[in-house]
């Protein structure tokens, strides 16, 4: 069994800096690729960025680029999220997933077959 556990979260104000961590252990796979999801209240799951683990090639949603930057470290089997210039739109749970089959760039829920509980990220005004 593979489990996927973020860590840090928490309270920011708006422009600081958070860095989120996703450890994964138990059943070790070559990964295609990781990636980070978020949920607001009331709002559906969204794409946030991904990695390929093999190559490093990175793909982030339209409003996080150039303040989020995803990054993996394959000896460790983490995946991190750091993240920048942090606005209070970005209040949501993160999730971080895996997926271990070729799909291109996956950039929906459905390309992933493992999750982690999620942390949770808030940005005051």
């Amino acid at each position: 069994q593979v489990q996927l556990v973020e860590s840090g979260g928490g309270l920011v104000q708006a422009g600081g800096s958070l860095r989120l961590s996703c450890a994964a252990s138990g059943r070790t796979f070559n990964w295609y690729a990781m990636g980070w999801f978020r949920q607001a209240p009331g709002k559906e799951r969204e794409f946030v960025a991904t990695i390929r683990w093999s190559g490093g090639n990175t793909y982030y949603q339209d409003s996080v680029k150039g303040r989020f930057t995803i990054s993996r470290d394959n000896a460790k089997n983490t995946v991190y999220l750091q993240m920048n210039s942090l606005k209070p739109e970005d209040t949501a749970v993160y999730y971080c997933a895996g997926s271990r089959f070729d799909s291109g760039i996956p950039v929906s829920g459905t390309n992933y077959g493992y999750w982690g509980q999620g942390t949770q990220v808030t940005v005051s005004s």
